[in-house]
Order: structure tokens, then C-alpha cells, then sequence
């Protein structure tokens, strides 16, 4: 009996074909815990919640010679025991071993005859236990995946993870939607604008003729994607240059949500302004260190953003646009620095960037193969790092009973680039993680470092500032 099979989106396959081995398309996440989990509950847990969706359970099957349109297929020796795996950490273990596990687990493919994803268990880590989770980005963009994820926890240590049903599970969207929420708004995202992009997607894809129609997408739509071709290339820096396949990860302790929000406050802006400028200025501090010039450059990190409705259930699929975040690296003042972040966040807020991105990434998975690393090329060449902003929870929650210290999450950088950026805020706090090919940056930490230096340096301003007030 032959095997249903499920036609792959053009988006997907765009993400499927960006794979090579010096940038695997992955998406990588870190989830610590106050409290040890078992494997056997680890089990429980991932075959409940997360293998509800069928697409767990599914390979891909790319069509012979590589010529035409790839298939989801449900993996018929299917077995969960390869998807889940316990280790332990060298002595003395800590975070230094965890972050060289992620680092090397960056660096190494999924095994791509069954289905995309390895989950790691890992025993004994600060008095708890840690869970790594490897996802393939063809599967899904990382906002739904990491909803999948958070779909595993609860709101309480005493709920009853273990027989969770479909019907308990929509008892939680406010901790879920927290997540759909995208770093950078396109057109001011909304549920109506959002709903009226994915119609006209949907559209195109039927019909991609129509995609770059200016008539259709609007003079400003055109004019935005005329802006975004006639980029100049990012600048070289020691952060672009030829990959390997050695990858290194490393991030932050949290830092207290609170500050941020006063920094933003007394500089007048947002906690996304307050982060873009702290990374701004801690790839400033690293180029400095390594006697490279920062007077006047400007580098590009591309930024996804969700284009779901806010308030959807979880559905697996890429479905977010990308938009071009300008980091003032040469401003060596923070104030000036922050102000020309903002300025770049405010332009971005109110344009269809994103949405035309998301066209182009369609077009990408739908043309001829010897074609397609032309349109990703596009994309990879005007930056130099993907940044991702995600706001969690703001209140504990718990996994098999275990409370979650923080999580971190990275999605691939793709094509010729080596940095990934990410953000996170989790109960109160933000920490900010660095994944970078180990030939372009060796030791990430560095960076980690001169980002609390930049966040130290802002609340002397804000403290400053304050006794002024008085």
C-alpha cells in the first residue's frame, strides 16, 4: 500500500534547498531546568504534545534526478528512539560544556532518511537537567517552532502534563500568542493586514506570475523592493568570509527585563531599540579588539518577522518575511547610536518589506534548481548576520513538572553568512546568544562579554540621567 504523500510549499522547499554543510538549516534551542527530567518523561511528553503533528512523523522524499516537486511522506519504520537522546556532560560540566555541545551539535547534520528533528537530554546540568532540540527549518519557521516547543509546558509545576489532551491544550493560547509576536511589525501587524498578507500569498502561489506586480503589491510595495535590489552589498568584516563546518554558540545570563525598559524609557524608545543598539555596540567592541577599522560602517542584519494572525492556533509551515536591520556599528556614542537605531526601527515599522521578502523566498522555492542560489544570493549578500527577537512568557512554566530556567533558540543563518543573533525574554529576563562559524569568530563569549559591557554603560547613562532628574 502506497504512503500518502504531502506536497511540499515553495517556502519550505526554499529553506530544503539552502542546506549545505559549511550552514546547515536548522534551528537550534536550549532549555534548561531547576529540576532533573527523566528520559522516560521526556518521552511522554514529546510523544503527546509535540508528535500530534503529523509532520513529526514525516521524511522528505525529493523526486528523482532532483528534478520537480518534493513530498512529505510519513516515515514507515517511524521509531521515536532515534529522535531522542541522553547524554551527560564532560567534567566538570556547567555551562562552558553545555554551550561546546550546542556548538558541536550546530555543526552536525540530521540524518535526512527519516524525519527532521533530535531531541537531547542532558543529565546533571546546575543541579537540573537541559534539553536540546534540533529542528529543521524546512519543517517550520522558528516562531512556530518554538510555540511547538512551549507547547510542552505548563503554566504550572502541578498540571497534568501527562494526559493532555487537545482540548486542554487551547486553554492556553495567552502564553502561546506571546509568541507570535514578531520583533518588527510589518505594516503594522495586525490581525486584519496580517490575514489580508497571507490571502495574498496564498494567491501568488497559485498564480507567482502575479507576485511582483506592482500593480498588485502597491507603488510602495514596488518602491520597497526596488530599494532592497539596488542595496549595496554588506562591507567585509572579520564576521563575513568562507565557512567551515565547525560552528560555536555561546549567550548571555539574563539580564533584568526591568532595566532594559528604563533604558528605553529615559533614551525614549523600545526594548528592541535598547537591544539592536547593545548589539550594535558589542560588534563595534569586538572589531576594536581585534584592531579591524569601525569609523562610519553600517552592517545589515536581516530579521525575521511573523506574518501569521496573532492569535492563530500553532501551524507548522514558513510563514514570515524578512526585513533589513541597519546596526550603526561605527557610532561610537551610545546615545547617537540608539537614535539612528531607532530611526532605522521606526522607517521599517511602517514599510511592506517583509512582505515582499516573503514573495521573493517563494519564488526562490519554486524556481529551477541551478536558479535558486541566484535568488537566495539576493538575500544573503546585502547582510552580514540573522537577528531573531522573541518576547516569552512572563511568568514561570514548567515542563514534566520541572521549571524552566531559560530558554535560548537560534535559527540557521543560511547561505554565505556566519552570525546568528538571538533575543529571547523569558520571566522577567532577556538574555541575548551568539551562534558564529568558528573560522569568522573562534570564541563568541568574546562578544557576550562587550554586550554586558554595553548594557552596563547604558544603565550608568540612564542612573545619570536620573540623579539629574532630582
Amino acid at each position: 500500500m502506497a504512503l500518502r504523500k504531502e506536497r511540499m510549499s515553495p517556502v519550505d522547499t526554499a529553506w530544503w534547498h539552502m542546506e549545505e554543510p559549511t550552514n546547515l538549516m536548522m534551528i537550534t534551542s536550549v532549555m534548561t531546568f531547576e529540576k532533573v527530567i527523566t528520559l522516560d518523561q521526556l518521552h511522554q511528553v514529546i510523544e503527546q504534545r509535540m508528535l500530534r503533528f503529523d509532520r513529526f512523523r514525516q521524511r522528505v522524499i525529493e523526486p528523482r534526478f532532483g528534478i520537480g516537486t518534493l513530498y512529505w511522506e510519513p516515515d514507515p519504520k517511524f521509531d521515536i528512539n532515534a529522535h531522542i537522546h541522553h547524554l551527560a556532560l564532560p567534567e566538570p560540566g556547567g555551562k562552558a560544556a553545555l554551550q561546546d555541545l550546542v556548538s558541536d551539535l550546530m555543526g552536525t547534520p540530521l540524518d535526512y532518511s527519516k524525519p527532521l528533528w533530535q531531541a537531547y537530554l542532558i543529565d546533571s546540568y546546575e543541579g537540573g537537567c537541559a534539553v536540546i532540540f534540533r529542528l529543521h527549518h524546512c519543517i517550520a519557521d522558528g516562531i512556530a517552532l518554538v510555540r511547538v516547543m512551549l507547547s510542552m509546558t505548563d503554566d504550572s509545576p502541578d498540571a497534568e502534563w501527562w494526559v493532555k489532551t487537545e482540548k486542554k491544550s487551547r486553554r492556553k493560547p495567552g502564553l502561546l500568542r506571546r509568541m507570535t509576536n514578531p520583533a518588527i511589525s510589518a505594516a503594522k501587524t495586525t490581525r486584519q493586514v496580517t490575514e489580508a498578507v497571507w490571502d495574498e500569498y496564498t494567491t501568488t502561489l497559485k498564480n507567482p506570475g502575479r507576485l511582483i506586480d506592482a500593480t498588485k503589491f502597491g507603488a510602495n510595495a514596488a518602491a520597497r523592493l526596488g530599494k532592497i535590489t539596488l542595496r549595496w552589498p554588506d562591507p567585509q568584516s572579520l564576521y563575513k568570509g568562507p565557512l567551515g563546518t565547525q560552528k560555536r554558540s555561546a549567550w548571555s545570563e539574563a539580564i533584568r527585563l526591568s532595566d532594559v525598559k528604563a533604558i528605553g524609557r529615559v533614551m525614549g524608545g523600545t526594548i528592541n531599540d535598547v537591544m539592536a543598539t547593545a548589539v550594535s555596540g558589542a560588534l563595534r567592541r569586538y572589531l576594536e579588539a581585534h584592531n579591524q577599522p569601525t569609523k562610519g560602517i553600517k552592517l545589515r542584519a536581516y530579521t525575521p518577522v511573523n506574518l501569521r494572525p496573532l492569535d492563530s492556533p500553532i501551524e507548522l509551515g514558513n510563514r514570515f518575511g524578512l526585513v533589513y536591520l541597519t546596526l550603526p556599528i561605527g557610532i561610537e556614542d551610545q546615545v547617537e547610536r540608539f537614535q539612528e537605531v531607532k530611526r532605522c526601527m521606526d522607517e521599517l515599522k511602517d514599510s511592506p518589506e517583509a512582505i515582499v521578502a516573503m514573495g521573493l523566498l517563494s519564488v526562490g522555492g519554486l524556481a529551477p534548481k541551478e536558479l535558486q542560489s541566484s535568488v537566495f544570493d539576493f538575500f544573503h549578500t546585502k547582510a552580514t548576520a540573522v537577528m531573531t527577537n522573541v518576547p516569552g512568557p512572563r511568568q514561570p512554566i514548567y515542563m514534566a513538572g520541572s521549571r524552566l530556567k531559560y530558554i535560548m533558540a537560534w535559527v540557521p543563518q543560511s547561505g554565505k553568512l556566519g552570525m546568528g543573533i538571538s533575543v529571547i525574554s523569558y520571566n522577567g529576563g532577556i538574555q541575548v546568544g551568539f551562534n558564529t562559524d568558528s573560522g569568522l569568530v573562534p570564541n563568541p563569549t568574546q562578544l557576550v562579554t562587550f554586550l554586558m559591557q554595553e548594557f552596563e554603560d547604558m544603565l550608568a547613562l540612564v542612573h545619570t540621567q536620573e540623579l539629574t532628574e532630582v
